[in-house]
C-alpha cells in the first residue's frame, strides 16, 4: 500500500462501552503495530512543521511521548517530557491546572526549554484540551514558544481545538 494514500482511520479500532458505558474509545494500538502506519503518521505530522523552525517537541505523559519521540528525532529537535509531579529528577517548573471534577499537576525539568525556543506540543488524541492547554502555560511560564499542537486523533464535539485557540491545532485523522 502506498504511504501516500494511506488511510490512518483504518488503523484505529473503536472499542464501545470503554472505559465506562456510552465512551467510545478509539484504540490507537492497531497503528502502532502497523510500522508503515505509524511512520506514516510520524511523517504526516513532521512535513506539517518542519519549515517552522521547531527547537523542541514536547508532551506530556504517557501516549504523548509514543509519537513526540520519534516525531522531534525526525524534525531534528529536542524531546522534553512532562510529567506528573514527582517523576522528573531535576529542578522543575510546575503548573497546576482545573479539570472537571478537581485539579492536576504538570511538570517539565526548567532546563527542558530556553526562552525565545520554539516548541511543539503533542499527544496522542485531543478531546477537551485540558492536558494540552496545561503544557501550554508550562512552556510559556520558561519562556519559551508554543509554535502548535499536533495530534494523532481529534475529537471535535469535544471542543479542545477551541479550548487551546489562539494556537495551531493540527491533527491527521478527526472524529
Amino acid at each position: 500500500m502506498s504511504t501516500a494514500t494511506l488511510d490512518l482511520t483504518k488503523f484505529v479500532r473503536n472499542i464501545p462501552d470503554f472505559p465506562k458505558p456510552g465512551i467510545l474509545f478509539r484504540d490507537i494500538t492497531p497503528l502502532l503495530a502497523a510500522p508503515e502506519a505509524f511512520g506514516e503518521s510520524i511523517r504526516r505530522l513532521a512535513d506539517h512543521f518542519r519549515d517552522q523552525q521547531v527547537a523542541a517537541v514536547a508532551a506530556a505523559e504517557a501516549r504523548g511521548f509514543i509519537f513526540a519521540a520519534p516525531l522531534a528525532l525526525e524534525l531534528g529537535a529536542a524531546f522534553v517530557p512532562v510529567r506528573k509531579p514527582g517523576k522528573l529528577p531535576f529542578e522543575t517548573h510546575a503548573f497546576h491546572y482545573e479539570l472537571e471534577y478537581g485539579t492536576d499537576t504538570l511538570e517539565m525539568h526548567r532546563d527542558g526549554v530556553r526562552p525565545g525556543q520554539r516548541v511543539l506540543l503533542v499527544d496522542d488524541l485531543l478531546a477537551t484540551g485540558g492536558t494540552i492547554e496545561a503544557c501550554c502555560r508550562l512552556i510559556e511560564r520558561s519562556g519559551a514558544r508554543v509554535i502548535g499542537c499536533a495530534f494523532l486523533i481529534e475529537l471535535i464535539e469535544l471542543g479542545g481545538a477551541k479550548r487551546i485557540a489562539p494556537y495551531e491545532c493540527f491533527s491527521l485523522i478527526k472524529y
